[in-house]
């Protein structure tokens, strides 16, 4: 039988990043769980500097601690695979300091407004762990009611515990106005080199320039106008004024008059072209542009009514992030909006998630959902991840990331249609499941045969057009790319 081999982010991905994780407490001489996180979130190649010290007795006893609801996770044989992909490097690790708006930034991981940032407690903890500012969850004027339950999700497999989209009914900080600025007051006396941004929501001009004021007095580095929350019980707040440019513009303008801090609409993804009431924001001398908040969305969940009823709201998770991304794109390659930057926020949990904003052209980026999940403690792997990408690629500073993949980016139009980029089958590595064959045969071009006998797909070149859904569909990783080559011409 053929050596199946072992995946080790599949197994890894089966941990349940237990809290005072019993496998760590069994192995005194190392840190089982930090090193499979790091696996987990994208460093696999640093995971072996938590285990380093660890003798064959003390993993097996992890492993035998394992609390798994199914089978132990096969702590060894993950360790030791990540071990064989080593890529820590010997170079200085560079440090994450950005500028943001004119505000000097230790990194560019924040916290998006929302529930994870609803108390001076929680937030004074993130910044302890290392999260370089606070995007404070919104806001303003009205009395706050949220329903029960207020989330829902969209499991992988079915399964509990791990999801890749997250529903939130969730509307706004439910404290006093007073209570809230005082809180950010204190976390700014507290955490000095710490980014405290306010997010506020008004209903009218009025609303607007007093919170703003609020913000300003209280000490906060900047204003994020809450422009885009999708579930807003009340008209005329929310995302009806991001759907709405002249709104956009009017609000974002009163704001700017009345304030000296930066001022940061944040945009409504629920809309066909974003750029409108970005440049709307963008005319009344916006600072910079968060984006995106949650999609508009329907889950029907058990458990998720409330009272027998449900609603559309808010969809956020890392099933957003092309989404978010695509938007991002939008503003930043748009000609007219020069000079503003960018807060990049939807289905960031990796370092490299947060990269692709920040090559995209985002300074920083706001992470909700994956907090929600996992905690603060991501923030270890995203700190760790960036400055070990930079130090191999010698990159120095933040900056030097920021937009670099733009110039990739072309219309339809104007992309290579005279190669092709044929798949190849690495019959080593596959296993014979047929779902290219499948997929090609029933979603594809019918380039794909499949010999029963032996269990091996084989590709047609005459009919295989280079698409590529046969790589993407296998299981194992078994199908990879060849060189880009000219077209035949046909007859």
């Amino acid at each position: 039988m053929k050596n199946r081999g072992f995946h080790m982010q599949e197994e890894a991905m089966r941990c349940l990043l237990c809290t005072d994780a019993p496998c760590s407490k069994a192995c005194p001489n190392g840190d089982p769980a930090r090193a499979i996180r790091a696996i987990r979130f994208g460093n696999e190649g640093l995971a072996s500097q938590w285990v380093a010290q660890c003798t064959t007795d003390e993993l097996q006893a992890a492993e035998q601690a394992c609390i798994h609801y199914d089978r132990p996770i096969r702590i060894q044989q993950l360790l030791q695979t990540a071990c064989n992909k080593s890529s820590a490097t010997d170079k200085a690790l560079p440090s994450l300091a950005i500028d943001f708006c004119g505000i000097p930034c230790e990194n560019p991981f924040f916290l998006a407004s929302s529930a994870v940032c609803t108390n001076y407690e929680m937030v004074a903890r993130a910044f302890q762990m290392g999260w370089g500012g606070v995007f404070y969850k919104t806001i303003c004027l009205q009395d706050i009611h949220e329903v029960s339950p207020r989330f829902d999700a969209v499991h992988d497999n079915g399964s509990h515990g791990s999801f890749y989209a997250f529903r939130n009914m969730e509307q706004l900080s439910e404290n006093p106005v007073e209570v809230d600025f005082d809180i950010l007051s204190r976390l700014k006396r507290d955490f000095p080199k710490k980014v405290v941004v306010a997010s506020i929501m008004g209903q009218t001009e009025e609303d607007w320039i007093k919170l703003a004021k609020m913000a300003e007095e209280a000490g906060c580095d900047a204003v994020e106008l809450n422009f885009s929350c999708p579930q807003m019980r009340l008209t005329g707040m929310g995302s009806d004024v991001g759907q709405d440019p002249e709104l956009v513009t009017f609000f974002t303008a009163y704001v700017k008059r009345n304030v000296r801090i930066p001022v940061i609409p944040k945009m409504t993804p629920n809309i066909a072209h974003i750029c409108d009431p970005a440049m709307g924001a963008y005319f009344a001398g916006a600072d910079a542009i968060s984006a995106i908040n949650t999609i508009k969305s329907v889950t029907l969940g058990e458990g998720s009514d409330v009272s027998g009823c449900q609603t559309g709201s808010g969809l956020s998770g890392r099933a957003v992030k092309p989404i978010a991304l695509r938007h991002i794109l939008a503003m930043v390659k748009n000609p007219i909006m020069k000079g503003v930057q960018f807060s990049g926020i939807g289905g960031i949990e990796t370092w490299r998630d947060a990269l692709e904003f920040i090559q995209l052209g985002c300074r920083n980026v706001q992470v909700c959902t994956a907090v929600m999940q996992y905690g603060y403690r991501i923030i270890d792997d995203m700190i760790l991840g960036l400055q070990h990408y930079m130090a191999q690629r010698g990159i120095a500073r933040v900056d030097d990331l920021v937009g670099e993949r733009l110039s990739r980016f072309q219309q339809p139009s104007e992309l290579d249609r005279s190669t092709i980029v044929y798949p190849k089958i690495d019959h080593d590595v596959c296993i014979g499941c047929g779902r290219c064959y499948t997929s090609c045969h029933d979603g594809g071009h019918q380039a794909i045969t499949f010999d029963t006998a032996t269990r091996q797909p084989h590709i047609v070149g005459t009919r295989c057009v280079g698409c590529h859904l046969c790589r993407l569909v296998c299981p194992t990783g078994a199908i990879g790319l060849t060189k880009r080559i000219k077209k035949k011409e046909q007859n």
